[in-house]
């Protein structure tokens, strides 16, 4: 087991679900649902090896360009995640927070997520935080558009200012992001909290990232010389 104690916040791009099912000459929805299991695998490894946040992008403000099919079976992972699934994160000790426009979500989803974010509220093991209709550069939009309706000077604005209102800082910007399937960009994931984050991008699809592959990029974020801008 690879020792993540220099992780305090992990990020990852859940990429390649499709192209997996592809490869498997399996329906493309089934590549989404075994993505989602890993979520819950690779939530727990990453809690056990001391890593104290965990933020995972499940659906960008983006994927509504899809096909009617396959955005309401991602819909259906996602409530199965925040109703079905309480249980099981309660039990792991894992507190759920969720974070994207939750305007543009259905009413009966913006109450589950309420649900298991109360559920799991005292939870202390780790936060997974769930990225939902989430896209970088909404959420920057969203913040500004917070800061002028609460009418702050603008020579009081600062990066502080932006920081208190994103959807959920949660307190620590992300040490490593990992985006799976070998591509090499971010697509708006916390572009906020990530000038100094660490990228990592192994070639493997999402569904097949394994513990091995979790210990491989610690210890590749373990041997890496973090200057944040200094020498």
């Amino acid at each position: 087991m690879a020792a993540a104690n220099t992780i305090k916040h992990l990020g990852i791009i859940l990429d390649g679900n499709r192209r997996w099912a592809r490869s498997r000459n399996l329906p493309t929805l089934q590549g989404h649902s075994a993505g989602y299991d890993n979520i819950k695998n690779i939530c727990e490894l990453a809690f056990n090896r001391g890593i104290k946040m965990l933020t995972v992008w499940a659906f960008s403000t983006e994927n509504w360009k899809r096909s009617k099919q396959e955005v309401d079976y991602l819909m259906k992972l996602l409530k199965r995640a925040v109703t079905k699934d309480a249980k099981y994160y309660k039990e792991k000790d894992v507190r759920i927070k969720v974070i994207g426009k939750m305007s543009d979500l259905n009413k009966d989803l913006q109450e589950s997520i309420k649900d298991i974010e109360e559920v799991t509220k005292n939870c202390v093991k780790g936060i997974l935080r769930i990225g939902i209709n989430y896209g970088g550069r909404t959420e920057i939009v969203d913040a500004v558009k917070k800061i002028i309706k609460s009418k702050i000077p603008a020579d009081e604005i600062s990066e502080q200012t932006i920081t208190d209102n994103i959807y959920d800082f949660g307190g620590a910007n992300p040490d490593l992001i990992i985006r799976t399937s070998g591509e090499q960009r971010l697509s708006g994931f916390l572009l906020w909290q990530s000038p100094y984050s660490e990228l990592y991008f192994p070639k493997v699809c999402w569904p097949d990232f394994s513990e091995k592959d979790l210990d491989e990029a610690i210890d590749w974020f373990n041997n890496r010389k973090r200057r944040f801008g200094g020498d």
